[in-house]
């Protein structure tokens, strides 16, 4: 190797040009599931998700849909903190109507986590089919 091209542990992360709508689109959907949004409906958040949906959490618990489902209601129910940021989307399809989408949040106080979330594209619209983080700071 030389040192013009030296290794780098990051991979290179491009959508493809053709998913650039259907990124613009789970991105607008994705914050639903992680901010403290007031009157967000739990029905319509597990019309969001498949019936065996589960999530790895940053902590590296594994969660059921239910359990994610009643986390999200009683964060619904409480007083709002300063807004998360979202950067870093990217999209990868993985079979016709299957993505992989995957970005990085920052938390309250600082808190820095990868994300990823499988999508799936059917009938009832767009459905989560897993979801998890990994604490980075």
């Amino acid at each position: 190797m030389t040192d013009t091209k030296r290794q780098t542990s990051e991979p290179e992360r491009v959508t493809a040009p053709e998913l650039k709508p259907i990124l613009e689109e789970l991105a607008r959907l994705e914050p639903l599931f992680h901010q403290p949004l007031k009157g967000t409906p739990t029905a319509e958040l597990a019309a969001q998700t498949v019936a065996d949906f589960w999530e790895i959490g940053a902590s590296g618990r594994r969660y059921s849909r239910e359990h994610v489902l009643h986390s999200l209601e009683e964060r619904a129910a409480k007083e709002r903190g300063e807004p998360w940021n979202y950067t870093d989307f990217h999209l990868r399809e993985l079979a016709p109507d299957v993505y992989l989408l995957t970005f990085t949040l920052v938390q309250d106080a600082g808190r820095l986590t990868r994300r990823s979330t499988i999508w799936r594209r059917g009938s009832q619209g767009w459905q989560m089919v897993f979801h998890q983080g990994t604490v980075v700071i």
